[in-house]
Parts: C-alpha cells; sequence; structure tokens
C-alpha cells in the first residue's frame, strides 16, 4: 500500500483545458512499442512537442499503478526504484506512457499513449563493450567498460592510457561468463590476456607456424579451447566522399589455442584453390565450428578496389571431434554465388536453433558498409530471412543474452557516423522487438559525445578485474604458445579472389 502511494503521489497533474491530440508524441530515443526486459534500466527520454511544462504519466495495465513525472524543459528521467518495481510488475503485460504538455497558462495538450510491451524474460545484468572513437587511425584512448543494464551504472575493466596506450582490442567472453574471457593488447604490451576467475595469464599466440597474429576468438563450450582467425589485415582509403575507408583480409585461416596446453593447432582446409577464413563461431553443444570462407587464386602484387568487390564470404561448417581435437569436412551453410554477398560474424542462439549474421555487398568488415544489415537462418529447417530490425544506416555486430531471449547489436541509425548498441526482443522467428538503444540517464546522452560502442557482448554478472588489475598483469613475464600440427592450414601470399566458385556441397540454403 505505501509502495502504490509513492507511485501515485510522485508529482500533481497539470492544470487546465484538455485538448486531445490525436497521433503520439514525438521521444528522443524513440521507445513506443518496443518490447523490454523486466529489469532494465529507465527509459529516460525528451519530448519533443511543445511546451512551457510537461507531464508524463507511466501507467502499469496489470494493477494501474503509476508514475508521474514533471519537467519544464521536457527531459523525463523516471525514479529508479519506482520504474524498477513498476516494470518489474508489469511482466508480460504492457506498460502506457501517457504524455501531456502546457502550451499556454490555461491550455493542456494530451497526446495519445505510448505502448511498451514488457516480456517475461529477464536480460542479462550486464554489457561490455569497448568505447573508441569513431575512426580508423588512433589508439589514443581506448576503454573496455561493463555497463549495469538493471541502472546506470558504469566501471571500466581497461583503460590503454594506464598501459601505454596500447591497442586493446577483441574481447570474448565463454557462454557469457564474466569469470572467463580474454582481450587482444597490440603495442608495447602486446599478447592475449586470457583471465580465469581472479587469474590473468599474458600468452604470445604467436608460433613459428602461422604468418599472422590471432584475432576474432570464439570460446569453445567446454571452456578448454579458443578458436581463433589468423589474418593479414589491409586498409585502403577512398578518395570519394561517399566512402571513407574499406579493410579486407590479403590472407586468412583458422587456428585452435588449447589452454591446458598452451598449444596452437591449425584448422585444415579441405577445399581446392586458397581460400580466406575468418569469424569463427561454436554451435552451443561444441560439436560444429562455423565460420566465414571467401575462394581467391592468382597471386598478385597488390589489391585494388576491383579484387576486394569480387570478394565475398559463405557461411559455412565443420565437425568437430573434441577427443582428438579433429576437423570433418566443410559444410555449406550459405553460398555467396546464391546471394550475391557477403557474410560476417555469425552467432548461434544458446538453444541452437537460430544463427543470426551480418551481410553487406562484399568484404569482411562491415562496419564502414553503409549497407549492413543482420540476417537471421533458422538452422532447423534452412529459412533465411532479413531482420526487421534493421536500419538504413550499418547494423553489424551482434551478440546473444544467455537466455537466448536478447539480441544487442551495433548500429549507427542515430547519426550514420558512430556505432551505438540497440537491444531486441527474439521471442521466436516471427516474434522479434522493435530495438532500442540502450538507455542512459541523459536521454541526450548520445547527442553530445561520438565515441562508438564497439563489440557489445551480455555477460551474466559483474567483471571483477579492475585497470589496475590489467596494468599489473602487462608487467608478467609472457607466455609462449607452442606449435602443434598445421597440415594444410597455413594461407598463402595475397591472392585474386576467385571468379566463381568450387562445387560447393551440403548447401541448405537456397
Amino acid at each position: 500500500i505505501i509502495s502504490l502511494f509513492i507511485l501515485n503521489s510522485c508529482s500533481s497533474d497539470l492544470q487546465g483545458n484538455i485538448q486531445i491530440i490525436k497521433y503520439q508524441p514525438k521521444i528522443e530515443p524513440d521507445y513506443s512499442e518496443v518490447t523490454i526486459p523486466p529489469n532494465i534500466a529507465p527509459l529516460n527520454f525528451i519530448i519533443k512537442e511543445p511546451g512551457n511544462e510537461y507531464q508524463v504519466i507511466l501507467k502499469s495495465g496489470l494493477d494501474n499503478s503509476q508514475i508521474s513525472v514533471r519537467s519544464k524543459d521536457g527531459v523525463i528521467q523516471f525514479p529508479e526504484k519506482s520504474w524498477e518495481k513498476l516494470i518489474g510488475a508489469s511482466k508480460g503485460d504492457k506498460i502506457t506512457i501517457q504524455v501531456l504538455s502546457a502550451v499556454s497558462t490555461n491550455s493542456i495538450n494530451k497526446y495519445e499513449p505510448i505502448s511498451i510491451s514488457v516480456a517475461n524474460e529477464p536480460i542479462d545484468p550486464y554489457l561490455a563493450y569497448r568505447l573508441i572513437p569513431p575512426g580508423y587511425y588512433s589508439w589514443s584512448d581506448i576503454k573496455i567498460e561493463q555497463r549495469s543494464l538493471e541502472s546506470f551504472d558504469m566501471e571500466s575493466v581497461i583503460e590503454n592510457q594506464m598501459i601505454e596506450k596500447n591497442c586493446v582490442n577483441c574481447h570474448s567472453f565463454n557462454q557469457n561468463n564474466p569469470d572467463q574471457f580474454l582481450v587482444h593488447i597490440r603495442g608495447s604490451k602486446g599478447g592475449t590476456y586470457f583471465v580465469d576467475k581472479d587469474k590473468i595469464t599474458k600468452t604470445n599466440l604467436k608460433t613459428e607456424q602461422m604468418m599472422n597474429g590471432a584475432t576474432y576468438p570464439s570460446w569453445h563450450p567446454g571452456g578448454r579451447f579458443v578458436a581463433f582467425s589468423s589474418n593479414q589485415v589491409r586498409q585502403s582509403f577512398y578518395a570519394h566522399y561517399s566512402k571513407s575507408i574499406e579493410v579486407y583480409d590479403e590472407s586468412s585461416s583458422l587456428i585452435l589455442y588449447d589452454t591446458q596446453k598452451s598449444e596452437v593447432i591449425g584448422v585444415p582446409k579441405d577445399l581446392s584453390g586458397e581460400s580466406l577464413q575468418t569469424f569463427p563461431t561454436w554451435s552451443p553443444d561444441g560439436k560444429y565450428i562455423y565460420y566465414c570462407e571467401a575462394y581467391i587464386n592468382d597471386s598478385v602484387a597488390g589489391w585494388e578496389i576491383k579484387d576486394i568487390e569480387k570478394i565475398h564470404y559463405n557461411l559455412v561448417k565443420k565437425s568437430f571431434n573434441e577427443k582428438d581435437l579433429s576437423f570433418g569436412k566443410t559444410e555449406f551453410i550459405v553460398n555467396s554465388s546464391e546471394t550475391h554477398q557477403s557474410v560476417s560474424f555469425p552467432r548461434i542462439s544458446p538453444d541452437g536453433k537460430f544463427l543470426i549474421f551480418t551481410m553487406a555487398d562484399y568484404g569482411t568488415f562491415p562496419i564502414w558498409h553503409k549497407e549492413a544489415d543482420l540476417y537471421m537462418l533458422d538452422l532447423q529447417n534452412g529459412k533465411l530471412k532479413k531482420m526487421e530490425l534493421n536500419s538504413n544506416e550499418t547494423d553489424s555486430y551482434h551478440s546473444w543474452s544467455s537466455n537466448g531471449k536478447w539480441l544487442v547489436f551495433s548500429s549507427k541509425r542515430i547519426d550514420g557516423r558512430s556505432t551505438r548498441p540497440f537491444i531486441a526482443y527474439i521471442n521466436s522467428w516471427d516474434q522479434i522487438g522493435k530495438p532500442f538503444v540502450l538507455p542512459q540517464n541523459d536521454p541526450a546522452y548520445y547527442d553530445n559525445q561520438i565515441l562508438s560502442f564497439n563489440i557489445p557482448e551480455f555477460i551474466k554478472g559483474k567483471i571483477k578485474m579492475n585497470p589496475r588489475d590489467f596494468e599489473a598483469a602487462t608487467k608478467k613475464a609472457i607466455i609462449q604458445a607452442k606449435s602443434g600440427k598445421f597440415e594444410n592450414a597455413k594461407p598463402e601470399k595475397a591472392k585474386h579472389p576467385r571468379n566463381g566458385q568450387p562445387e560447393i556441397p551440403n548447401s541448405i540454403h537456397g
């Protein structure tokens, strides 16, 4: 009773003659008709309608409890405790947002209410991401942060200002576990840093058998093995203003790292001709490794844009035997000769039913491709579709929540420049919620800073490590990985993209 009294008495109502406005008010960020988890931070927003004073009434559809907030400037910030109680009590139902604006001393505009659905399933309580300028040249200020999704609390995990401004990238968690993850550091403190509970191990994964270093990690569900691609990455810059940069691989292959033996082996290439392999990911049962593969031939001294535009990556998989570390033959899942586009970032839902990937016109680095979109593949029947949550700007890197009901992805839809984390409810193939941007305490936050949220990953709890721990770890002796078997696994030097494809077995996408 006391809680309901508090919720209903946050502020008095605006007074005046009510004018009914037959449309929903414009608010930023746009949270209208979204589906949210029952444990998300308040969806604060700014009312973009005329008025000299505003009132917002947030009401539960289950018990009619409500929060009332008044504002002189249209900035609406809900009390966190009141918000938590109201949405927590509205699971499986809807809440409504009623907006009123005072346009004169005696006239109140009342807009059509905005509806928000509250799912039954919670979201993982934390999100980890790399915060970085939206460019391609500077390492001067890079952080990996963790943000509570249930509040606005944020803490740094790594700050490169404390480690001689080294580049920090490619953080990866084992099944959303904050106590088992890794991160790459490049520069004077270079190495791959493995975190296991309260221990950090600094490792050099590059062996004499490898042409390039290790990147794009993916943990095997068992936690012992990590798959990487080993890439020779190049950048080319456009003279035309419509595009800025193209990032591509001159060579790449897959490797498997055994954390117990500190040993690296190569993943064999079994198709005719040379190929580029990248972006590995495991099936939830650990029996298959999925990755992206493109085909090349005709050695050349350099690449031109016409060569890069021919690169189209297929989605393929191999079986994996954990006992003897052997791999099966390549099986094609999505064939680029049918889609005429290029696949990157495959990620499988925890229940193994769906695979979501990014697809762009060509190449392997979709973050610079405006046309990049997310696609969803039903692994049970082979259906493929472009997802409803895409925008007219870049939509790319994504990851699943531990319960498989929430997807976070990077999108440039706000300003066309910086990537922001958007969250969407994935209930089924046909029920995908409208995405919403990560809520901030200041609803104008995204208008006032340009940093990109890179590689957003859900985690099931708070990371215990802090920047001081990683600073100390950089001073430790580095462990050199040993080289295991590499038969049929080494990439060749730069090649032209292959015109046409080899014979493709076991394709499930037609």
